[in-house]
């Protein structure tokens, strides 16, 4: 790896929130599920908020209308023990099949602008992996594409590097993780281009704007699995932004 180039601070957009997840930019504002209240909420960039629907789960819409999703096939809340997660694909006919399996804790998603590749973070093993995207849909040639991560909620941009959480939150353990968080910008392979500290877990981000060079980050403590609810209660959860220097790309 090699030393990775600083990154200003960022910013609070939005704050008094409780877990942050699954952020989208589309039609000039910032869209994100608000875990534990069961909120959809919109943000622009004036901070100016709204909430806009009900439930969300990690999804990716690839550019010929594939849509992927994934299930972590256990009770995270109820504290089971986890089982191999997997994602499946619905195709714009309507038909739905399971495309892989074996994943430790699937979570966010991204797809490449060629819709040849996904990504996926399994953030109980700590690494993203990528996978191969045949014409019909299916997924192959299942590969490691970083690791030594803590990933979740993650983006591409167009050099071909994704932002991606690092510092442990739950990658590694279901109990109690450090407060502190932090974001790196990773190419394939594991290279640390950009590096982002910040006093609480980073759970995702997302690149828009008008430019597309608006880096969000959706921030809040994380107190381990047996206290969710004082956490959600405690609303330690933020929306930041900090200026990027490539675009994004891909899907979403």
């Amino acid at each position: 790896m090699s030393n990775a180039s600083s990154m200003p601070q960022p910013t609070v957009l939005l704050d008094g929130l409780a877990y942050v997840e699954s952020p989208r930019w589309h039609e000039g504002r910032l869209w994100f599920a608000h875990w534990g209240t069961g909120e959809i909420v919109a943000v622009d960039l004036d901070g100016h908020s709204e909430v806009t629907g009900l439930g969300w789960n990690e999804i990716v819409v690839d550019g010929r209308g594939n849509i992927y999703l994934n299930s972590i096939n256990f009770g995270f809340l109820a504290d089971e023990q986890p089982k191999s997660g997997i994602i499946a694909l619905v195709t714009p006919d309507g038909s739905a099949r399971q495309v892989a399996g074996d994943l430790a804790f699937p979570n966010g998603m991204v797809i490449t602008s060629d819709n040849s590749t996904l990504i996926i973070s399994e953030s109980f093993a700590g690494r993203l992996t990528a996978f191969d995207i045949e014409a019909d849909g299916s997924l192959s040639n299942r590969r490691v594409w970083a690791e030594s991560l803590a990933p979740d909620g993650i983006c591409m941009d167009a050099e071909g590097a994704v932002w991606v959480g690092t510092a442990a939150t739950f990658a590694h353990t279901r109990r109690v993780g450090t407060p502190a968080g932090a974001v790196v910008r990773v190419r394939e392979g594991g290279e640390v281009l950009q590096r982002i500290e910040y006093d609480r877990a980073i759970f995702a981000a997302m690149l828009g704007g008008p430019d597309q060079k608006t880096l969000f980050l959706l921030a809040a403590e994380w107190r381990g699995i047996e206290q969710v609810n004082e956490a959600v209660a405690a609303r330690t959860g933020q929306v930041l932004v900090c200026p990027a220097q490539v675009p994004c790309a891909g899907w979403p």
